[in-house]
């Protein structure tokens, strides 16, 4: 589990398809607090951690999936040497839950269709996947790219948030352009609230 709160900006810099597509990451994390087999969200994808190092930078490595490939941006072309990701590390008990609970099963990928500067900050409009728009609210939350976003409008399969500069400077998103794929997961509670109501 995580929270949607990024505290690392990491680096692909390797990639290489070895039956699974293996990604070496650069990342300011202690490696010597990183266990192998451990769950780092990277760009909202949940991944195991497979190899640890620090030459010529601290890094580590995942192995992904040709199934976690199809379902995100990954398979969009997204990720390259140079790319920054947004990075979280699991969720320990006892830490302060400041965004929304993430599972880092990303449901499906929008993509940025429009950016516009409002004062400081940036509204960014996204087209979802049709069978995931019905579950995007108004002042519901989502995960985009691994960074919980409040919704700020919903009109059709279209909606849109708003990034302070804050955000802006402590994640990935000062880098979006528009027609970028992004991993988008659905608010569990969002999902569970749908299916009640289809059951009543």
């Amino acid at each position: 589990m995580f929270t949607g709160i990024i505290t690392d900006i990491g680096r692909v810099f390797a990639l290489r398809q070895e039956g699974d597509l293996i990604a070496k990451i650069a990342t300011s994390y202690d490696i010597d607090t990183i266990d192998i087999g451990a769950s780092i969200a990277c760009d909202g994808v949940c991944l195991t951690v497979t190899g640890l190092g620090s030459d010529p930078e601290p890094w580590f490595s995942v192995d992904i999936s040709a199934e976690t490939v199809s379902k995100t941006n990954i398979g969009r072309n997204a990720w390259h040497e140079g790319r920054r990701l947004n990075l979280e590390r699991a969720l320990r008990v006892g830490d302060e839950l400041g965004g929304h609970i993430v599972a880092g099963h990303v449901d499906g990928v929008a993509t940025i269709t429009l950016l516009r500067d409002e004062g400081d900050s940036t509204r960014i409009t996204f087209e979802a996947p049709a069978d995931l728009a019905r579950f995007i609210a108004p002042k519901g939350s989502v995960a985009l790219n691994g960074t919980s976003l409040t919704v700020n409008e919903v009109e059709g399969t279209r909606f849109g948030v708003n990034l302070i500069p804050h955000t802006k400077e402590v994640t990935t998103w000062g880098d979006a352009r528009e027609g970028d794929p992004v991993n988008l997961e659905i608010d569990t509670l969002a999902r569970y609230v749908a299916r009640l109501a289809e059951a009543g």
